[in-house]
C-alpha cells in the first residue's frame, strides 16, 4: 500500500469514527437559534467544542467572530463557516420543528442545518483529523465561525483582514455545494430608488401628487431591464429585481408624499457597481419622475455590541479553473474519493465577496448539503455529507 493510499484510509477511518459525535454536535447547534446579530450563545457552544477537539488557540474577536487555530507555521490557511442563520418565516410551512434538529434516515433537519452549521462543524472536526495525523510544520490552520453573514456577507472578513492584520494565503468556504468545488459567485448590489410627491387629503387626490403612482413606471422598467441583462460567464447573466416597496404619507387617508423601492442587483463578470447604478439612472422613468438612486450604507451592530460601517455592494468573484488552489483541491478530492469532482459556482452570495472579491485572496468553496435547501422550510443536511466533508477538508489541508 503506497503512502497516498495509507493517508486516504487513515483520514477516512478517523472521520468515520467521529460520525456520531459530529451528528450530535450539528444537532446541538441547530437547536440554538442564531439570527444575524444574535449569535452569542452558539459562538460560546462552538468555542467549547473547538477547545474539546484540541485547537491550540481559540478566541473571539471584538466583532464576535470565533477563530480557532491549529499549527504555528508562517503560512496561514483559513476555513470559514458562518454561524448565523435566517429566520424561520411562516411556521405553517414547516413539516418539522425548525429548532428540534430532528434526525431522520441519516438526515438532520432544522434551520441552519445546511446553511451552514453543517459545513462549519465538518471544518471544526477536520481540525481534529489534522491534529491526529500531524499538522504540516509550515502551516497555521484558522477555522473561523463568522457572524452576520446572512445579513451582510463579507462583513466579518472585511473586519478580520482590515482590523486584525490576519491575511491568509487562501480561504476555503464551507457553504453548501452539494459536494462540488465552487469557484465563484455573482456579486450583489443594493440600490434604493426614491421619488417625491405632494400630499393631499385622500378625498381630494387631484390636489396632490401621488408618489406611489410616480414610482409605478420605474418598477415596470426595472422588470424590463432584468430581461435585457446578459452574461456569457460560468456565473450566468446578471439580474435585477424589486424586493421592497414603501411609501410615506401623513396618514392612511392622505396621498403618499414619497415612495421608495429597494433593488437587488446581481452582478456577473464584466459588470461593475458603477455600470449597474448607471443602468438604473438611465431608465426613462427615473428622469421623468426626478427619482434619486442611491447605494445604501449601514452601520452593523454585532452580537458583542461592536458597530462597523459598510456600503451595500458586494463584488462578484471567480477563480480560474487552472489556479493552483483549484487544482490542489481537485487533486485532494480525487485522491480521497477516487473520482473527479464536479466544479461549479454558487447561485447565492458568500463571504468570498470579501476574501476574493475585495482582497483578492484565492478562495474556493466546498460544503455538505444542497444549496437548494438553504433558507427553506426543508433546511437539511445528510450525515454522510458531513463525514465526507471532514475527509475532504483534512485531505486538502494536509496536501497544502
Amino acid at each position: 500500500m503506497n503512502m497516498t493510499q495509507r493517508m486516504k484510509n487513515k483520514i477516512a477511518s478517523i472521520a468515520a469514527s467521529m460520525r456520531d459525535e459530529i451528528t450530535e454536535f450539528v444537532r446541538e447547534i441547530v437547536r440554538i437559534p442564531s439570527l444575524s446579530g444574535e449569535e452569542g450563545e452558539v459562538i460560546e457552544r462552538i468555542k467549547e467544542e473547538m477547545i474539546g477537539v484540541g485547537y491550540e488557540e481559540v478566541s473571539v474577536d471584538p466583532m464576535g467572530n470565533l477563530v480557532g487555530r491549529i499549527g504555528s507555521g508562517a503560512r496561514i490557511l483559513a476555513m470559514d463557516g458562518h454561524c448565523d442563520t435566517v429566520g424561520v418565516g411562516n411556521m405553517d410551512t414547516w413539516e418539522v420543528d425548525p429548532y428540534a434538529a430532528e434526525l431522520r434516515d441519516g438526515v438532520i433537519f432544522g434551520r441552519g442545518a445546511v446553511d451552514q452549521k453543517g459545513g462549519l462543524a465538518s471544518a471544526i472536526y477536520a481540525g481534529r483529523i489534522i491534529r491526529e495525523i500531524g499538522v504540516p510544520e509550515d502551516l497555521s490552520l484558522m477555522v473561523v465561525a463568522s457572524v452576520y453573514e446572512e445579513e451582510v456577507e463579507g462583513l466579518s472578513w472585511q473586519y478580520i483582514i482590515r482590523e486584525s492584520g490576519i491575511r491568509p494565503e487562501a480561504v476555503l468556504l464551507t457553504e453548501p455545494t452539494d459536494m462540488r468545488i465552487c469557484i465563484g459567485q455573482r456579486g450583489r448590489l443594493e440600490m434604493k430608488v426614491m421619488v417625491s410627491g405632494i400630499s393631499s387629503h385622500g378625498s381630494a387626490p387631484d390636489r396632490g401628487v401621488n408618489a406611489i403612482y410616480r414610482i409605478a413606471p420605474i418598477i415596470q422598467e426595472v422588470e424590463k431591464l432584468h430581461e435585457r441583462l446578459e452574461g456569457n460567464s460560468i456565473l450566468g447573466k446578471g439580474s435585477i429585481t424589486v424586493t421592497d416597496v414603501r411609501s410615506t404619507s401623513p396618514c392612511l387617508c392622505a396621498v403618499a408624499d414619497s415612495s421608495t423601492i429597494h433593488l437587488d442587483r446581481r452582478l456577473t463578470e464584466g459588470e461593475t457597481v458603477e455600470s449597474a447604478v448607471r443602468q438604473v439612472e438611465n431608465l426613462p422613468s427615473i428622469g421623468i419622475s426626478e427619482a434619486v438612486v442611491t447605494v445604501p450604507e449601514y452601520e452593523i451592530k454585532s452580537h458583542t455590541g461592536f458597530v462597523y460601517p459598510i456600503e451595500a455592494c458586494y463584488p462578484m468573484w471567480i477563480m480560474d479553473q487552472s489556479n493552483p488552489l483549484v487544482t490542489l483541491a481537485s487533486a485532494a478530492f480525487l485522491a480521497q474519493f477516487g473520482r473527479e469532482p464536479d466544479v461549479g459556482v454558487w447561485d447565492f452570495s458568500t463571504n468570498g465577496v470579501a476574501t476574493k472579491g475585495m482582497f483578492d485572496i484565492p478562495t474556493i468553496g466546498f460544503g455538505p448539503g444542497e444549496e437548494k435547501y438553504a433558507h427553506t422550510p426543508e433546511d437539511q443536511v445528510k450525515v454522510d455529507d458531513l463525514v465526507e466533508a471532514m475527509e475532504l477538508y483534512a485531505a486538502f489541508v494536509l496536501s497544502w
